[in-house]
């Protein structure tokens, strides 16, 4: 059984300001590097068997202090990476919630692709799950983080909850917050969401087979 502690990156000084999309030269704040040291410190009781992430500064940065304190290297993958939002890349959020689409993204996201060329929902929902799926393939028995981003972490708990794509918007999931998914023989269950505490019950133990909710078969 593969467990993925999925991790949104932590605090930047355009958090929830500007939809930065896929733009670079991002870092985390003073407020996301402290948010990184204490992920580092959270994750003690947790040996992890690998450490994946977005290739954009303000994801590898909050993993860094992380990888340092379990002495192994980040891995980037492009596929982790923030969707594509076309012409509404660098825009202020307030301007563009008096967009009549704005409405679509969240309510029918399913529906909606960024403007000029940009990425889909549900085709960043394939992207980034495939991708995960195949990390927990590799990682069958092990415990890897993931660090992307938050409406990247909320698509990929969509998808192995079983909740059409439609309503991811009703989960929140903070900065720096971990939420984690147990991927067994293609089974996927969401074990922990939006957390910003102590991990220790990952820790020692093996994950108990969790019978409720209902499991869902991964990559049908």
């Amino acid at each position: 059984m593969a467990t993925l502690f999925l991790i949104r990156h932590g605090l930047t000084a355009q958090t929830g300001h500007v939809l930065y999309g896929q733009m670079t030269g991002i870092p985390l704040d003073h407020r996301g590097r402290a948010q990184a040291a204490q992920l580092a410190a959270r994750f003690t009781p947790i040996r992890l068997t690998a450490i994946y992430t977005s290739p954009l500064e303000r994801c590898v940065q909050t993993v860094e202090p992380l990888a340092a304190a379990q002495r192994l290297p980040v891995i980037e993958r492009d596929e982790l990476i923030e969707m594509d939002a076309g012409r509404w890349t660098g825009r202020r959020l307030g301007a563009l919630r008096k967009q009549r689409s704005w409405v679509t993204v969240q309510r029918r996201p399913s529906e909606f692709r960024f403007p000029g060329g940009g990425e889909g929902f549900a085709d960043a929902q394939e992207r980034v799950g495939t991708e995960v799926e195949r990390i927990a393939r590799r990682h069958h028995r092990g415990r890897v983080a993931i660090a992307t981003h938050g409406d990247i972490v909320r698509i990929l708990l969509a998808r192995f909850a079983g909740m059409p794509l439609d309503e991811f918007q009703r989960m929140v999931v903070d900065t720096a917050s971990v939420s984690v998914v147990s991927i067994d023989g293609g089974i996927a269950r969401v074990l922990l969401v939006n957390d910003t505490g102590g991990l220790d019950r990952f820790g020692h133990a093996p994950v108990p087979p969790w019978e409720s909710p209902p499991a869902r078969k991964v990559g049908g």
